[in-house]
């Protein structure tokens, strides 16, 4: 997708922010921006190219609803693009992290409005666009109504204290409790291990 421009090339500060907030070596991050330039000449990752390189990992379900919360979770900034530190630094965490970090990336997709808590409308869009992403044999009404019922289990399994949302501990909490509920809420870290996979290869 074109070639790396000698204009946007990683600076001293920027390696050296990496090496020191990410497991990678000098090497990897060199080779991660490569790939990065590669995608994304212009230095910086927009929702649809994010939506456009990562579905491909999907072809059996719809990528599309996921991918913009994920997109959401690595602009931090909150800018609506992702330049290489931030991508970076998602990866480290979806792709490298303990399970506490994964689920502090997982908590910052569902919180949709950036309120610092889940509501139970927040939970039934990630699980819908879970479903989606997965691909099955169910239709779109019967996959709609049985992610709801999912997200609603799981609303309820988690909120302890029954008042409606649900707090950052209680998240991290309930997923760290339950193995397969853990896999499905941290379907990110699957997406990116795609892309870190063809990565390596493309070295």
């Amino acid at each position: 997708m074109g070639c790396t421009s000698s204009k946007h090339a990683l600076s001293v500060d920027d390696l050296e922010f990496l090496k020191l907030h990410t497991s990678y070596s000098e090497k990897r991050i060199k080779a991660w921006y490569k790939g990065f330039m590669r995608d994304c000449p212009s230095g910086e990752l927009t929702r649809d190219s994010f939506i456009q390189i990562y579905k491909q990992f999907f072809p059996k379900g719809r990528a599309e609803n996921f991918c913009e919360h994920v997109f959401r979770a690595f602009d931090t900034d909150k800018s609506g693009k992702i330049d290489f530190k931030e991508f970076l630094q998602a990866i480290n965490i979806t792709s490298q992290g303990t399970p506490d970090t994964k689920l502090e990336m997982a908590f910052r997709m569902y919180d949709c409005n950036g309120d610092g808590s889940i509501d139970e409308n927040e939970m039934r869009r990630i699980i819908n666009a879970i479903y989606e992403l997965i691909g099955d044999e169910l239709d779109k009404h019967e996959r709609q109504v049985e992610a709801e019922e999912r997200a609603m289990n799981i609303f309820t399994m988690m909120d302890k204290n029954s008042d409606g949302i649900l707090s950052r501990e209680e998240f991290i909490g309930g997923c760290l409790n339950d193995e397969q509920l853990y896999q499905l809420l941290t379907q990110s870290s699957r997406l990116v291990e795609e892309r870190e996979s063809q990565s390596s290869l493309e070295d």
